[in-house]
């Protein structure tokens, strides 16, 4: 169940992010990532099999290389090689929820608006003025999608706009076809998330080759 959840989230999150699609190995998917100047590439691990790690980390030569994979991270922190280490501040949560539709409206004063691009959808809130106030974003995968950039601006925060967006997100991917919804969290962003009814399935333990 996990591992299935992992590989849906990898690819995904490749669709949201207009990266080449993931590459298989041995031990899971790696991912090109351009432009992002703290991330050249991830390996994304189904599990956290100790072989498949010690592999995986094996195989990097690049920094500012990522490894990221359902567990608790003093778990694998044992099995990397020199070079690397646990990006603590980043470890997140795998998360999940059979979608379901609301209908929601945006908060008095503000408007959104929903823009479909290829297999992305788009959500954005915009204050009176005009300005972004928050928005998300969804990658559909037939029978899946996943949430990607859900943000609020701070100016904006505790104003529900965060659960309008992601309610948003859902009914669209219904409307796509979709029934399961699935994404990486913070731990701000779970504490939203379990509101609406999504459930962790495993933390996600991330490290960094930083020679």
């Amino acid at each position: 169940m996990v591992a299935d959840i992992v590989g849906t989230w990898a690819v995904g999150w490749a669709v949201s992010r207009g990266t080449p699609p993931p590459v298989k190995k041995p031990w899971g998917f790696y991912i090109e990532v351009a432009g992002n100047p703290d991330e050249v590439g991830r390996h994304v691990l189904p599990e956290a099999e100790e072989s498949w790690v010690r592999s995986a980390a094996a195989s990097v030569s690049v920094p500012r290389t990522w490894m990221k994979m359902p567990a608790e991270p003093n778990e694998v922190e044992p099995w990397l090689s020199q070079g690397w280490v646990v990006a603590w501040g980043e470890t997140g949560h795998l998360m999940a929820v059979d979608l379901m539709a609301t209908n929601p409206v945006a908060p008095k004063g503000y408007t959104a608006t929903v823009r479909t691009t290829g297999a992305v959808t788009c959500v954005r809130v915009l204050d009176a003025q005009g300005e972004q106030a928050a928005k998300g974003q969804l990658a559909a995968l037939g029978e899946a999608v996943v949430m990607d950039r859900v943000v609020t601006e701070e100016a904006h925060r505790r104003r529900g706009l965060g659960d309008f967006v992601m309610r948003a997100l859902a009914d669209r991917a219904l409307e796509q076809g979709a029934a399961l919804g699935v994404l990486g969290a913070t731990d701000a962003g779970r504490a939203l998330y379990e509101t609406l009814g999504w459930k962790k399935h495993a933390t996600l333990a991330e490290c960094i080759y930083r020679p």
